[in-house]
């Protein structure tokens, strides 16, 4: 069955104290939604900091969370120096520690920075009707130039998903994907 692509490219989650911290008591102005119900970019951006370096401009993602995180590359992480863990989002124990800084502080997380896994937005009903019942992961046909299987992709089960494959960047450039391309669910 075929799946459409969404490319995620750096961006953080913030819990409403965080967003404070960060920001002041503004209200959050979105700059446009995204395909997954509910959620938007915004047009907040911060910096995120290590010690060996630091990468401007990164979005907040909407609406705020129970959590704050941070989610890059791989090749974010080289320039960072960290050694992030692939993980789904909001499963931060044990994760690496990382710095933003907004327009009025910064803010030091001890754990929050992932790099995010492939995974696959989906409903209970969309799992049925894709014969998809029992399946925690799949493998992806990804074709054209540099086609290949992306394997272990995680069907990630909400009340109210958009039925969408994400990635990050590099993935999509491993790839040679972009936003909007389609793709295919095949058998294990």
């Amino acid at each position: 069955m075929k799946v459409q692509v969404g490319v995620s490219n750096r961006h953080i989650h913030l819990t409403k104290e965080d967003y404070i911290k960060l920001c002041g008591e503004k209200e959050i102005e979105v700059l446009r939604p995204i395909n997954q119900p509910g959620m938007f970019v915004t047009k907040d951006i911060f910096t995120i900091k290590t010690e060996k370096s630091e990468i401007p401009n990164v979005r907040l993602l909407g609406p705020l969370r129970d959590y704050s995180q941070i989610e890059i590359s791989r090749t974010d992480a080289y320039k960072l120096g960290l050694n992030p863990p692939v993980r789904t989002s909001g499963d931060l124990k044990g994760s690496e520690a990382i710095t933003i800084v907004g327009p009025m502080g910064e803010l030091h997380l001890n754990e929050g920075c992932i790099i995010a896994d492939r995974h696959i937005h989906v409903t209970e009903d969309m799992k049925k009707y894709y014969h998809l019942e029992g399946k925690d992961k799949v493998n992806v046909l990804v074709g054209g130039e540099k086609g290949g299987i992306m394997f272990n992709v995680d069907l990630k089960v909400s009340d109210e998903a958009y039925f969408e494959m994400h990635i990050d960047t590099d993935d999509a450039n491993a790839f040679m994907l972009k936003q909007g391309d389609i793709v295919e669910i095949i058998e294990d």
